[in-house]
């Protein structure tokens, strides 16, 4: 019986919804819909795993059906949890007190000099030192400054090798490491516990950027009379019922 129990208790909580509303409107989530449809990579996510990206959804607001957050898995390594690069411009320019940012690389140039530059423009014989960013704040003087290592970030395969987007986008790559983490520290609130796929070392082009169609989500999970509200997640079909990651 106390299987028999911990089986239907187990079958409960994947089948019970939680309700987020995000920045598109409200969406419904639950350990299911995200095992079924949400997981990127080879690996099988753990209920952990899932809870935690559910309620990083619900914090954050975010809408992982337009790709706003991505739950990746390879093997047995730990599921990482990354957000698109137009979640954080899309906060910055909403957040009042954002007054705009200057970002750019750092360069041994072909003169044997570090320099400072805008832009990502990288010349060939040059080294890629790392990347730099300011973010400006209508409340403060000062920049919130950010310098970030090459080194330190550059995406590698399971191999070692440098994976595809750090290997031809270099400079692109470490420039927007550094506008994440400049735009973090200066609006904490805003982009608390979000990290970029540049920043966790993620190739985007391995990723599924292609948003969901929720009616075959909802045709294909237990259902109930109501639907998302949200514009772009929107559904005239039932709704699933799923999982509270906080029950």
């Amino acid at each position: 019986m106390p299987l028999v129990n911990n089986l239907t208790q187990s079958k409960s909580n994947e089948n019970k919804i939680t309700k987020i509303m995000t920045d598109t409107g409200e969406i419904q989530l639950s350990s299911k819909t995200v095992r079924n449809y949400l997981v990127n990579g080879n690996g099988e996510v753990t209920d952990q795993e899932v809870k935690l990206f559910i309620g990083l959804c619900a914090g954050q607001k975010l809408n992982p059906f337009i790709k706003e957050a991505y739950l990746i898995k390879y093997g047995s390594q730990p599921a990482q949890m990354v957000v698109s690069k137009d979640v954080y411009q899309k906060r910055a320019n909403k957040n009042p007190q954002y007054a705009g940012k200057k970002a750019g690389i750092v360069v041994i140039n072909i003169n044997g000099s570090v320099e400072y530059r805008n832009g990502a423009l990288l010349i060939e014989g040059e080294t890629l030192l790392g990347g730099w960013c300011e973010v400006y704040k209508k409340d403060t003087d000062v920049p919130e400054r950010v310098e970030v290592s090459f080194d330190e970030y550059v995406g590698k395969k399971k191999d070692g090798s440098i994976n595809n987007q750090w290997a031809t986008k270099p400079a692109t790559m470490i420039r927007k490491v550094a506008v994440a983490q400049a735009l973090r520290e200066a609006f904490t609130e805003d982009f608390q516990g979000l990290y970029t796929a540049e920043e966790a070392g993620v190739d985007e082009n391995e990723l599924d950027s292609n948003p969901i169609d929720v009616d075959t989500v909802y045709e294909n999970t237990h259902a109930i009379e109501q639907h998302s509200t949200s514009p772009k997640v929107e559904s005239n079909r039932q709704l699933v019922v799923d999982d509270d990651p906080m029950a």
